[in-house]
């Protein structure tokens, strides 16, 4: 009897180790989900803005003449198929330095969207950059974008072209004048040095109802009386559409979202000339 119960306890033993061994593997690898709503991401799903900047940092700057090209989409969400297809004919575009998405990346705020879109994108052979977007907040959103990809305000420059990412999901923050934040705006754009022109990119654009009505005209204006904005260029819309709705010289464009099956090909060159070609995929 003393020799069966203590074969039956090894046995138990054992298996208990192999289970907790089994579990200490799975969370030292970050694989364990505890709710969906939790914002903690793996090495490899974090500070993904900051890895990708780093990367067009290694990229070349065009030397013939200065002519920059980059991929403009946004509101990626659930179309994780069609994201496929994005990258399958963005690699397939020559001449591009980066892809742009503006915002919206998931669509109920989950670390877990904003880690599969990345599964999609990281097989890009250029750096993706975002902007936040108004999906993107909900739930604990906000905390899963600042994981995943880092500040929900940034900027860099890439061949001596600015580019200003920039919050404006007013409605996510009930209007209180707070976003998006026109002090630091002004500050980016009077930041001029080593820089030919300026690109600004949101996800709602400021003729839109989720942006705040009181902060329309102070972001007009910065746009207005900073040297050498180019382009405005929003998402949120899912459609295309191309003009100066404020007749002041500057072009807003709001992007194709995935779901369209369509993006476009920004081609800067000079200081305010730009060519626009739209991709079907």
């Amino acid at each position: 009897m003393k020799q069966h119960f203590l074969r039956n306890w090894s046995k138990v033993r054992g298996r208990g180790l192999l289970l907790g061994a089994g579990l200490a593997v799975l969370a030292g690898c970050d694989l364990i989900e505890f709710s969906p709503n939790q914002t903690h991401s793996p090495d490899a799903y974090s500070d993904l803005t900051a890895k990708n900047l780093a990367a067009l940092a290694q990229r070349p700057v065009p030397t013939a003449g200065d002519t920059l090209r980059f991929v403009f989409t946004g509101d990626s969400q659930r179309f994780y198929e069609e994201a496929e297809d994005l990258v399958r004919s963005v690699n397939r575009q020559r001449g591009i330095a980066l892809l742009l998405v503006a915002g919206d990346i998931s669509d109920f705020g989950l670390g877990r969207e904003m880690r599969w879109v990345h599964d999609k994108l990281k097989h890009l052979r250029v750096p993706y950059l975002t902007v936040v977007g108004n999906h993107d907040h909900a739930a604990n959103g906000r905390k899963a974008y600042q994981e995943v990809f880092g500040a929900l305000d940034y900027s860099f420059t890439h061949a001596r072209t600015r580019f200003i990412m920039l919050n404006t999901n007013s409605r996510e923050y009930r209007f209180d004048g707070t976003v998006p934040n026109i002090s630091w705006l002004e500050r980016q754009l009077a930041d001029t040095a080593g820089v030919r022109r300026q690109i600004i990119i949101n996800h709602v654009p400021p003729m839109d109802g989720d942006f705040d009505p009181q902060l329309e005209q102070p972001y007009v204006r910065a746009l207005e009386h900073a040297p050498r904005v180019v382009l405005a260029l929003n998402g949120h819309r899912h459609s295309f559409s191309i003009g100066e709705p404020y007749r002041n010289g500057i072009t807003f464009i709001n992007s194709y979202s995935f779901e369209r099956r369509r993006y476009v090909v920004l081609t800067l060159w000079g200081d305010h000339e730009f060519r626009l070609d739209t991709v079907d995929f």
